[in-house]
This record gives C-alpha cells, sequence and structure tokens, in this order.
C-alpha cells in the first residue's frame, strides 16, 4: 500500500446506474492482488476501497460506495451485505423477540439464484467446482495457500450465458459491500406500475427527512475514515426522478464539501422496457433538467450513454467494430460503458502521475463550460505482434473512438480541452522495430516513446487543443461475469488475429481488452445542448405532460432551468463564429 491516497467516495443513484457501477466494481475486484508479496501496480486501489474488520476479525476489503435504488430492486442480494454478522441477525438468538406470546412466522420464498451465483457462493465456502470449469492450461498466479476467490475466477472458462437470468444488477455482482453502503427508497417500486419515481420533482423532494438523514449518515461514515479525499464521483440515472434526486445530492455535497471535486456521469440505458410516448417524454425532461442542475453543482458532468441521442426520437445506437452486444440489453450495454469508465477515471486513480479530480476539471471545464463528452475505443483495434505506431496508422481520417455521449465531434474536431487515456496494452510493443537504417513508414514509427506516439497521433487531428495524456499498460481483466460480447476476430488479449479461425473453431474468452477513451470539452457541445433545450421548450409542458410538475418544480422554476440550458449551449459557441449550429441556435440569437 503507498503512504499517499488521495481517497474518492462513490455514489450510484438509480438501478441503470447501478448495473454500470456492478459491471465497474467487478472489473476493480478482478485487479486486487492480495500477495503481500506482489509488487505495486500502477493504479491505486485505495482510492476507491477501503479496508476494514469484521467483529471477527477479519480483514475485509469493500468499495467506499453509497448505492440507492428503489424498494424491489435487490433480488438476492441482503441489503446490510453478508460480511458484518450481527447477533439480531441470528434467528435463534433470544434477544430477537421480546414478545412473550405465540408467534406466527411467515416466510417468503427467495429469489433463485443464476449460474454464476451459485458458484460463486460455492468458492466463497472453499468448495471447489468440476474441473471442466477451469482452464486446464492456466495455472494460479498465487501459491495454493494464498489462492483466492478473485483467482480462481480468474481460470474460469464456463461460459455463463446469463443474458436470459440478469433481472437485477445485483445478479452479476461478485464482490461484498459493506453494510453502510445499500441505500433503499422505500417510497417508491422498483417494478409495477404503480408508485413509481419517473419525474425529475419526485427525485427532488425525496432528499428530506429519513432518507436526507441516512444519505448524511453513510456519507459521515465513508468521508470521515479518509485522510485526504479528492472527491466524490458520482453515477446517476439521467432519464428518471433520480436525475432530480441526483442534482440535489450533488448540490448537497457542493455545499457541505467544498473544495472537493464532484465528477458526475449521467447514466442513460438504450432503451427502457415498457416504454410509452409519455414516458419517453418524461425521460427528455428529466435529460434536460438533470444535466442543467447536475452541471451547475459539479466539478464537470459528463452525460454516458450509447443511445444515438437523448431526444425523443434518437439515432440508432452506438456500434463497435468488433462487438457484439445486444442493445435491449442493459447488462450488455452497461459493460461497455463501465469498461470505458475505467479508463476515464484513471487519471485519478493512478499511484504515480496521478491527475487529481479538480486538476482534471481546470483542464476540461474551461470558463464555467461544466458539461464534458467522452469518446471511446472499446476495444482498441491493434492487431497482435504488431506496434502502437502500426496501429494508429490504420487510423489516419479520424480516431478510432465511438460517442459515449451521444454527442459527435464536429469535423474540424475543435476542443477547448481533452484528456486522453489508453489502458491495456500490457506486452505490446509502443515504439517501432525498425531495423537500423530502415526509413519510418510514417513519422509516428520515427518517436522513442508511447507517450510521444500517442500524443503525436492526437494532436495530429487537435493541433491546438490542449491535451492531458496517460498511458497505463495493466488491462482491465474481463473475469466472470463479464458478457462475452466480442467478435470472433479478437483474441484473448483483446487484440485482433492475423488469421481468421477455422470452420467449426470456437474464438478464445477474451480476458482483457485495451481501451483508448477521451474527455473533451468544445464546441460540439453546443448544438448537442441546444437540441435538449429545443426539445424540452417547444411543447407547454402543462398540457403535454400535466402530471410531470405535479411534486415539482414549481412552473417558474422549471423555466428558468430551460433559459440556463440555453444559455449553456450559447457557451459552447466557439468564438471564431464557425461553429455548426443547430436549428434551434437562431431562436437563440432572436431570443438574445
Amino acid at each position: 500500500m503507498s503512504n499517499f491516497c488521495r481517497e474518492v467516495v462513490t455514489l450510484q443513484l438509480g438501478h441503470y446506474s447501478n448495473f454500470v457501477g456492478t459491471h465497474w466494481w467487478n472489473l476493480q475486484d478482478a485487479s486486487l492482488s492480495y500477495d503481500s508479496d506482489s509488487p505495486l501496480g500502477e493504479i491505486q486501489s485505495d482510492v476507491v476501497f477501503r479496508e476494514g474488520q469484521t467483529l471477527g476479525g477479519h480483514v475485509t476489503y469493500t468499495p467506499r460506495l453509497i448505492a440507492m435504488d428503489l424498494k424491489g430492486s435487490l433480488q438476492t442480494l441482503r441489503r446490510e451485505g453478508c460480511l458484518y454478522e450481527t447477533r439480531n441477525e441470528t434467528r435463534n438468538d433470544p434477544t430477537t423477540f421480546t414478545w412473550e406470546g405465540n408467534i406466527m412466522l411467515h416466510e417468503e420464498s427467495p429469489s433463485s439464484k443464476n449460474s454464476f451465483l451459485q458458484d460463486l457462493d460455492k468458492l466463497e465456502k472453499g468448495e471447489i467446482l468440476s474441473e471442466a470449469d477451469f482452464d486446464s492450461g492456466s495455472q494460479p498466479q498465487c501459491s495454493a495457500g494464498a489462492e483466492t476467490v478473485n483467482s480462481r475466477l480468474e481460470r474460469i472458462h464456463k461460459a455463463y450465458s446469463l443474458e436470459g437470468s440478469v433481472r437485477v444488477w445485483s445478479d452479476f455482482l461478485r464482490i461484498h459491500l459493506h453494510p453502510r453502503t445499500i441505500s433503499v427508497i422505500h417510497q417508491y417500486n422498483h417494478d409495477g406500475e404503480a408508485h413509481r419515481l419517473e419525474a425529475f420533482g419526485q427525485g427532488e423532494a425525496l432528499l428530506q427527512g429519513s432518507v436526507l438523514e441516512d444519505l448524511e449518515d453513510r456519507l459521515h461514515f465513508f468521508v470521515e475514515e479518509c485522510d485526504y479525499l479528492q472527491g466524490f464521483q458520482v453515477l446517476c440515472d439521467l432519464a428518471n426522478g433520480f436525475a432530480g434526486l441526483g442534482s440535489k445530492v450533488t448540490e448537497m455535497l457542493q455545499d457541505s464539501y467544498g473544495g472537493r471535486g464532484i465528477l458526475t456521469w449521467g447514466l442513460a440505458p438504450i432503451s427502457h422496457p415498457d416504454s410509452t410516448p409519455m414516458k419517453d417524454l418524461y425521460h427528455l425532461l428529466n435529460s434536460a433538467l438533470g444535466t442543467v442542475h447536475m452541471a451547475n453543482h459539479s466539478s464537470f458532468f459528463c452525460p454516458l450513454t450509447l443511445r444515438g441521442g437523448l431526444g425523443r426520437r434518437p439515432s440508432s445506437h452506438v456500434a463497435f467494430p468488433h462487438l457484439t452486444y445486444d442493445p435491449s440489453l442493459w447488462y450488455h450495454s452497461s459493460s461497455i460503458l463501465a469498461l470505458a469508465l475505467d479508463s476515464l477515471t484513471l487519471p485519478y486513480r493512478m499511484r504515480n502521475n496521478c491527475v487529481p479530480m479538480w486538476q482534471m476539471a481546470e483542464a476540461l471545464a474551461v470558463s464555467g463550460r461544466k458539461v464534458v463528452a467522452a469518446y471511446g475505443s472499446v476495444p482498441f483495434p491493434m492487431m497482435q505482434g504488431s506496434t502502437l505506431p502500426d496501429a494508429l496508422s490504420y487510423c489516419t481520417d479520424a480516431p478510432p473512438w465511438k460517442p459515449l455521449s451521444a454527442c459527435s465531434e464536429l469535423g474540424d474536431r475543435r476542443c477547448y480541452g481533452q484528456l486522453v487515456t489508453l489502458k491495456g496494452l500490457e506486452g505490446q510493443s509502443l515504439v517501432s522495430s525498425l531495423a537500423p537504417g530502415t526509413q519510418p513508414p510514417t513519422p509516428l514509427h520515427s518517436l522513442y516513446s508511447g507517450e510521444d506516439v500517442l500524443a503525436s497521433y492526437i494532436s495530429s487531428f487537435y493541433p491546438v487543443t490542449p491535451l492531458s495524456l496517460q498511458l497505463v499498460s495493466t488491462p482491465s481483466k474481463l473475469t466472470p461475469p463479464f458478457p462475452q460480447i466480442f467478435s470472433q476476430s479478437l483474441g484473448a488479449q483483446g487484440l485482433l488475429q492475423s488469421q481468421s479461425l477455422p470452420p467449426g473453431a470456437l474464438a478464445p474468452a477474451v480476458s482483457s481488452a485495451p481501451v483508448l477513451t477521451s474527455l473533451q470539452s468544445g464546441p460540439a457541445l453546443g448544438p448537442w445542448l441546444s437540441d435538449l433545450h429545443r426539445g424540452a421548450s417547444t411543447l407547454d409542458v402543462r398540457r403535454a405532460a400535466p402530471s410531470f410538475l405535479s411534486q415539482g418544480p414549481e412552473l417558474a422554476d422549471y423555466q428558468e432551468a430551460l433559459e440556463q440550458l440555453r444559455i449553456l449551449a450559447r457557451c459552447y459557441r466557439d468564438d471564431s463564429g464557425n461553429a455548426p449550429r443547430s436549428s434551434s441556435s437562431s431562436e437563440d440569437d432572436d431570443d438574445g
């Protein structure tokens, strides 16, 4: 462990945010090393994990996390977790009941566990799975006495097909949580038609009374044990009532922990189950209000979605050349966003050359432009046995990334600030291996470090943009239950194979993947924000959705928020006046 660690507290607000968060924490857990003799890694896990101890004296390592969701969303997961048993949880404890009369006990049948959770239980109990479930060619990474659940999961090659059995995020959670992590909101239901958290105002109204006291208590617990708290990473549903709750939570963090970083990620799935035109309208309004309010109260706000847009009629979902995912499955789309988020959050989790949250925000949120856009290449297309200059020289027309914020780049690619991270090329050559005296085929092949190669490549598209760059060799380990959504052109390390598979041969399971991501602030966000403003402002909410404002905000506050969104969009116009403009831009000029 490092002597100095800038801790981060994570908050996950809403069901899809917990889907993404569960995949993200599974990725972090897969990379943990419990071997005290192993060298320290590039990524400092203590930034987001905390060390604790059970009543029995066992050392625990759990996320520094608060996860909020609705009644009925946990299924097989106990709210208190199972690491810290208490006497009152034991049914035969005489202190459980004080009533001396007859007691009738009604028990609800527990939810059934899928195959992965059943195997995880066996591993936790020390039971040995069938030899057929393990890769016979792999060896434990540590001695038999030090082998952990992690190391066993890493060697499993069993194909878990969870696509039909994942109902909630806890169906693929592989880590233990602290008893103070899960906060269930009992006022609203996860399933059914009644008592749903659908509108922004419902979420805003939640953060008071017992809900507020409970959140403050959990925050104080995690914050007070931090020595050098650098801030909070907030994952919040953007399209439902959690957008209102997230707006109040970020406002509270801003008021209570001034000077700390608050990096907020607004999550939206590609599609919603049982959607209707009215629900689609609610999703749009929640997204508009959530964007402007959470941006106001955060160091920066970044929407994350694979939808073609946040409006009611988005274009087709984002497609990746080497992924074959089902856009209707939250289990699939959330895994891609989590893999990208693993790279996007790396700068403030590094052991060396760390870029703290405040510094990231200072570089990206230029002149009050606190909405940023994310882009990602998942996986980064590199041929097995080639070099980084080779891989980049195949992408001369445009960077290989795709939009992760439903915000397409402009043709001239102007930016106010950019942070690029390339993760996972461990064991690959980052510079050219040409023989002495050989003419380099491209300028990239003449450079002598991976950082110089990547910086030169990015600068060729963004010649005047301030650039911060991170090159991290450690890959993201894709152990079960990460879905196998990769094309057959990839090998086990997520690299492209030069030879196609023979007919009938099965592609190897992808166990790691390189990822390239970019966080940008630039004129491209202007049309995106203007379109979001136009979609919400061109209708009379009192007629189109009369119940949307029933629990707040007041009509005047709603209109003021839309005006703030319009002004925010204008902040992203290029000073040169050449930025492409959406159809609402001319309307903005008339209003100005």
